[in-house]
């Protein structure tokens, strides 16, 4: 099959959508198709046009305000011309998705929307309830909608009246699985995010005078690092938050290995990619629910909490620190691409069906 891939951004960016644009496409490639990237992240780092492990990508020019929302018209041209099989489009709370579906026309749709509802930020909320109408246009528009979890799929029923199937995020697992912790000399918890304040990093450093013994490493980056800096001085535990900044993904899995529990607090998630990451690397987690980071709890190794207060994140940490995961359960890229694949092929048109003149048909 040829198949576009149109989402907001690609890598280098990091995150959930991307890694599975990532990791899809170049799979994809790796099974005999032909694949196409369109990004609207032009200028945040990467060529404009270049082809990456047999993966074509074109990065459009656009706007971002405060990083969302992706408004990037030349994704629509290129939609338009392309002789695609399949139009893939990612992230319902970016515009990319649905210019996809306006230049998709009748070549078949399918769409993965990440969705979680809201935002914390209020002028996002703003955006996204004058969008809302277009965006269930789009998804209805779509032959296929794919959510990442059980609660996604149920938000976009209840809040779009959109039908869904679920296909999670994959992992690698022989990335995570056996690796070699680094060598820190003192036990450390750990948190991989995009440094924006709804992913609650904040409230793993205010807990720190509970947990004497922790050190915290923080990996990512983002525009609430200099906050997040700042509260570590106030609370008195600057010398025991480390910011990694951004971490290689083959020097990451031995930060996961290392620590002695993982944090999760975002206020927004549809799936949570890094806490099966750290569970596929034996590492207890501590998630913060009222998002599809709930999910995880049927996992032995994860404990949530409904308030993100220095006491209530200590407690957690020290309810969790001993147990064992359960990485037998988690989805691994092989078969998550089967489930696109299938989904491909259940969005085209059946072939059509050859008719023959009656009078051979009784010879």
């Amino acid at each position: 099959m040829n198949i576009l891939q149109v989402c907001p951004r690609y890598p280098p960016q990091s995150g959930g959508v991307e890694t599975l644009v990532w990791e899809l496409s170049e799979r994809l490639v790796g099974r005999g198709h032909r694949v196409t990237v369109h990004t609207a992240d032009a200028g945040a780092g990467g060529k404009r046009r270049e082809r990456r492990k047999g993966v074509k990508l074109r990065r459009h020019r656009g706007l971002a305000p405060g990083g969302a929302f992706h408004l990037a018209p030349g994704v629509l041209g290129d939609v338009l011309r392309a002789d695609a099989d399949v139009v893939h489009a990612h992230n319902v709370h970016s515009l990319p998705l649905p210019l996809a579906a306006l230049g998709a026309g009748e070549t078949p749709l399918v769409a993965s929307t990440y969705f979680h509802g809201a935002s914390a930020i209020s002028w996002r909320n703003a955006l996204w309830r004058a969008y809302r109408p277009l965006a269930g246009v789009a998804l209805r528009r779509s032959d296929r909608v794919v959510a990442v979890s059980d609660w996604e799929r149920a938000r976009l029923r209840a809040d779009l009246d959109v039908t869904a199937d679920v296909i999670p995020i994959g992992i690698d697992r022989d990335r995570f699985e056996g690796v070699k912790p680094i060598d820190h000399g003192r036990p450390y918890l750990l948190c991989v995010a995009r440094l924006v304040e709804y992913k609650g990093v904040q409230h793993v450093v205010r807990a720190l005078p509970n947990l004497d013994e922790y050190d915290l490493f923080v990996a990512g980056d983002g525009p609430y690092r200099e906050r997040l800096a700042h509260i570590a001085d106030e609370t008195g535990v600057a010398d025991r938050v480390t910011f990694l900044g951004f971490v290689d993904l083959e020097a990451l899995p031995a930060y996961y290995a290392g620590a002695a529990v993982y944090l999760a607090l975002s206020s927004f998630e549809s799936y949570g990619i890094t806490v099966a990451e750290a569970l596929a690397s034996g590492t207890p987690c501590v998630i913060r629910t009222g998002s599809a980071l709930e999910g995880w709890l049927s996992n032995t190794g994860v404990v949530g909490i409904e308030t993100t207060s220095p006491g209530a994140v200590g407690s957690a940490v020290r309810e969790i620190e001993s147990r064992t995961p359960d990485g037998t359960g988690l989805a691994d890229w092989p078969a998550v691409v089967d489930a696109y694949e299938r989904a491909y092929e259940q969005a085209r048109p059946p072939p059509p069906q050859r008719s023959w003149p009656t009078e051979i048909l009784t010879q």
